[in-house]
């Protein structure tokens, strides 16, 4: 694992906020030469603490102006029953994050939709006609004040 000091983490930061910026301005933002600064990048890149690079979309410029998170319960807690129901989910688009969770259900989704008619059929023909889902419990994102997925 690499220790993240203070200057790798301000990199970091800075990336995160824009990972297109050029490495002269990353450099003059968090205090080091651009050769410096470069190899910093490249250890962290080597470490695998920068993972990659991605656009971030925007869903209402795509026409996404509907977004639930979804708590779904499985019927059967097997290993083959998860591995279907991940299997299932995979080729959704709608559904942007599948993570198999602890507690009361098995997974949580982020689902994003066009409206909320696209959401009902999504839930209904989709989720709905599942075998291993046994419960899904929904819940209407209003309004983000903080979001910093990439």
């Amino acid at each position: 694992m690499t220790d993240i000091d203070i200057i790798s983490a301000k990199i970091l930061r800075a990336l995160t906020r824009d990972g297109r910026m050029s490495n002269v301005d990353l450099a003059h933002e968090v205090g080091l030469s651009p050769s410096a600064c470069l190899r910093r990048v490249q250890e962290l890149e080597r470490a695998g603490v920068i993972s990659g690079y991605r656009a971030v979309l925007s869903p209402q410029a795509m026409g996404i102006h509907f977004i639930a998170y979804v708590l779904v319960g499985l019927s059967k807690h097997t290993k083959d029953s998860q591995l279907g129901f991940e299997t299932a989910i995979a080729s959704a688009p709608e559904v942007r994050e599948c993570h198999n969770i602890t507690g009361t259900v098995e997974y949580l989704l982020r689902i994003e939709a066009r409206d909320l008619a696209a959401y009902k059929y999504f839930h209904t023909e989709v989720l709905g006609t599942l075998p291993q889902v046994s419960s899904i419990i929904s819940y209407i994102v209003m309004d983000s004040s903080k979001d910093e997925r990439a």
